[in-house]
């Protein structure tokens, strides 16, 4: 491999929080989590979810964090570089980055979908079409192979193309600019809802709870909490190195505690507001809001068709936008931590490792692109299906939560680093200081371990269990 060269950092710790919050702040954020919140009963989910997201989403990322910045590697030499001689923990990281891969062989695919309707948005192509006419726009953007293969190839490109610049120079200054305007974009599109009349009784059902529905109504009390367990732990995208890389990257002026407290917050913060928008714009035009994935794609463009044709354009482009911006921050992080990977692994330049993953991508990404399409009758059984349904059943019910599972026991038992290796580089700095008493400490070593094995075992009875 030659000799180490001096490692890329971060020109900015708001560049830092930029980036680790625009990889978690995707697609779970701002499409799934408005939905699922909408089917699984609004502000009584949203309380459950916000609890599981500090109980397991924090320990884990202030893990990741605390990994990256104490190795100042990625996930291909950061376990070896802290683990005990003759201990195996560095295995986990050809598995972790084969989640970054396989996130991104069908993330690619769905993110070429919000950047084909912001430029169909602002053509027009909607204006004046019925509901059955949307949907079936729709049908053809995902059954429809060239379109699947050239937006996602433009995803690939954008992505790579970024990392291509340098980590500073593109992928920071990138971030930065799509995470600004995402934010003004969000914050613009939910005041506008605010003052269409009829919007209150979408803030009513998103904002105020009703537990009696909870325990009560069409999925009952466990499905709830599962489902919010759930998205707590798979909206920031923890246990394949996402997170881990930016530690990396970072100097030790800041407590992780508190650098993590932040990335939570605007990963959070953007999910609700995205419910902000969403839920009033459907009830102030009788649309419904648990419309499942087709929300996005079906039920909101008719949202704007309602608004009339030159608002209904501009909010409708402004929308799909701000998909575009959070699907393509994520895209551009988990990219870098590809680019990373075969940095530290193989010597290569930045050049090379981008190059070479950038074909490697055309060619992964296709199969999830043409089982939508083409290659639609190729099935991995009727509980899984397609195959990107394949790739985000390997990612999101195993890579995650077993990765998750192995960070948390790596930071905190004597076989792996241990818990006063961990607490000395997660308090290293100022800021907000990891709490220290034994309760927490056993809840880290025990407890939550147990909670991330029932989703994952949930999670299996959910896909093939009875139905």
């Amino acid at each position: 491999m030659g000799e180490q060269k001096e490692r890329e950092t971060l020109g900015s710790r708001l560049g830092f929080l930029l980036l680790s919050a625009g990889c978690a702040i995707g697609l779970g954020n701002v499409w799934r989590f408005p939905y699922i919140t909408g089917k699984y009963g609004g502000a009584a989910f949203v309380l459950i979810y916000l609890v599981f997201l500090v109980i397991l989403g924090l320990p884990v990322m202030v893990c990741e964090f605390a990994v990256g910045r104490a190795s100042r590697k990625s996930v291909a030499g950061a376990f070896k570089e802290l683990e005990p001689e003759g201990t195996k923990w560095h295995w986990y990281g050809n598995f972790a980055i084969a989640g970054n891969y396989l996130l991104m062989m069908f993330y690619t695919v769905v993110s070429g979908w919000f950047l084909k309707y912001f430029f169909e948005m602002i053509g027009g192509k909607f204006s004046g079409m019925t509901p059955d006419e949307v949907g079936a726009a729709f049908g053809a953007t995902v059954s429809t192979a060239s379109t699947l293969l050239i937006w996602m190839v433009v995803v690939i490109i954008i992505g790579f193309g970024t990392c291509f610049l340098g980590l500073q120079k593109g992928v920071e200054r990138i971030t930065k600019i799509m995470m600004s305007a995402l934010l003004i974009i969000m914050l613009g599109l939910a005041i506008y809802v605010a003052f269409l009349p009829g919007s209150g009784a979408g803030y009513a059902f998103y904002l105020k709870p009703d537990f009696k529905a909870l325990v009560s109504g069409e999925h009952g009390l466990w499905d709830t909490i599962y489902a919010a367990m759930g998205q707590a732990f798979f909206t920031l995208s923890l246990g394949i190195g996402s997170m881990e890389i930016f530690g990396s990257y970072i100097d030790k002026k800041h407590s992780l505690t508190g650098e993590s407290l932040r990335v939570i917050g605007l990963d959070t913060f953007v999910a609700i507001c995205a419910g902000l928008i969403i839920f009033p714009a459907c009830a102030a035009f009788g649309v419904d809001a648990g419309a499942g994935p087709g929300l996005a794609f079906v039920s909101l463009p008719n949202v704007f068709n309602m608004m009339g044709p030159v608002v209904g354009r501009i909010v409708g482009a402004f929308f799909f936008l701000f998909m575009s911006f959070a699907a393509l921050s994520t895209v551009i992080a988990v990219f870098e931590n590809i680019v990373a990977f075969a940095m530290d692994k193989f010597g290569w330049s930045r050049t090379k490792a981008v190059l070479i993953n950038f074909v490697a991508m055309l060619i992964l990404a296709t199969p999830a692109a043409l089982g939508m399409s083409v290659w639609s009758g190729v099935h991995f059984g009727s509980h899984i299906g397609s195959i990107d349904a394949l790739e985000d059943f390997i990612v999101s019910q195993n890579l995650l939560p077993i990765g998750s599972m192995l960070f948390l026991l790596f930071c905190t038992i004597k076989k792996g680093w241990g818990w006063d290796g961990f607490i000395a580089e997660a308090d290293a700095g100022e800021g907000i200081k990891f709490p220290k008493n034994k309760v927490v400490k056993f809840y880290l070593k025990f407890i939550a371990p147990v909670i991330i094995i029932v989703v994952f075992i949930a999670g299996y009875f959910d896909i093939f269990g009875a139905k």
